[in-house]
């Protein structure tokens, strides 16, 4: 009977969220291609590289084998990078059917065409019912019992409903529920975006009057950009657009905010060493500069990171380019 809640990926927010609600009393089953990862989560409780000193439920069992998550589990939440979910997504397409809802956690879109996370997984595996997880819940704040809330979006009642069922654990977690899935997958993955701007700004010092215009502009920019790819503008005004934003530029964030210190380092004149890896906020940067030009909206603060992200201008004279664009904008 498939009565576990399946989760894809024992990184730190995928690791948080299966022990939570492994916690509140929930079977779950964690799929991780790490066979020692796997091991340690079983026989130590315990995944040290992305939860150092965090003791794990005993319900939670992990497994490199996706064909028992599959066999367990009747809801299941991928959250991996989106440089990994096209592998994710084809492994599970070969034992993932009809009867299984997924949900992803993936705060960008999925390979060289930009395809939102949903239409990749509708691609690749036979699942129709798909809905995504977003929100400024932080894998510190959900371990440690913290106020936490995110938002699932679905235009399937059965699967909002499944995921409010295992996932909607006050005071740790609350969840709220969408119908808009565009709205809330566009949303998160632009959060991401704009979070590496924020950081820029804040490397440049440029204080909190400057600072608190480029988080307003950001909002109008992506709330424009939402209803341009076919979803509710107010949706980047919650918990998966502005929401995200500001969580993921808080200094407290941290790790947890790779786009974020992706931004400083770019506002320093630092660049990354080349093949390391481009975290997901920073690939969104480019991604979202494409969707404005296809939807023909004007973006001058993504446009402008993008040109820094691809070494066209530094972080100083993108500040100066917007200072005078910011003010054309109503």
């Amino acid at each position: 009977m498939r009565a576990a809640l399946g989760v894809v990926g024992a990184g730190g927010f995928g690791t948080a969220l299966a022990s939570v609600v492994a916690r509140a009393g929930h079977p779950v089953v964690l799929w991780s291609t790490s066979q020692s990862v796997v091991e340690e989560i079983n026989r130590e409780r315990s995944n040290r590289d992305r939860l150092p000193g965090v003791e794990l439920a005993p319900s939670l069992r992990a497994t490199s084998d996706p064909a028992e998550l599959a066999d367990q589990a009747r809801l299941v939440v991928v959250a991996v990078s989106s440089a990994d979910v096209r592998d994710r997504a084809e492994r599970l397409g070969a034992v993932l059917d009809g009867s299984h809802m997924l949900v992803h956690a993936i705060g960008a879109t999925a390979g060289p065409d930009d395809r939102r996370v949903s239409e990749l997984l509708a691609a690749e595996t036979a699942v129709r019912r798909l809905g995504t997880l977003a929100g400024p819940a932080l894998p510190a704040d959900l371990v440690a019992g913290r106020f936490a809330a995110m938002v699932c979006a679905s235009p399937f009642d059965e699967v909002t409903a499944e995921a409010r069922r295992l996932l909607n654990l006050p005071p740790a977690l609350r969840l709220y529920t969408s119908r808009d899935l565009i709205g809330v997958e566009s949303a998160a993955s632009l959060s991401g975006a704009y979070g590496v701007a924020i950081g820029m700004a804040d490397s440049l010092d440029m204080g909190p009057g400057p600072r608190a215009v480029l988080v307003t502009r950001a909002v109008a920019e992506g709330q424009r950009l939402v209803a341009a790819m076919g979803g509710e503008p107010r949706t980047f005004a919650g918990l998966a657009g502005l929401g995200n934003l500001l969580v993921r530029t808080s200094a407290q964030s941290g790790e947890y905010a790779p786009g974020y210190q992706f931004g400083r380092a770019l506002g320093r004149g630092e660049r990354p060493a080349g093949g390391a890896r481009v975290p997901d906020p920073v690939r969104a940067v480019g991604a979202g500069a494409r969707l404005a030009r296809r939807v023909r909206q004007r973006a001058p603060i993504l446009e402008a990171v993008a040109r820094v992200v691809d070494g066209e201008l530094d972080a100083r004279g993108a500040a100066v380019a917007l200072s005078d664009t910011v003010a054309l904008e109503e």
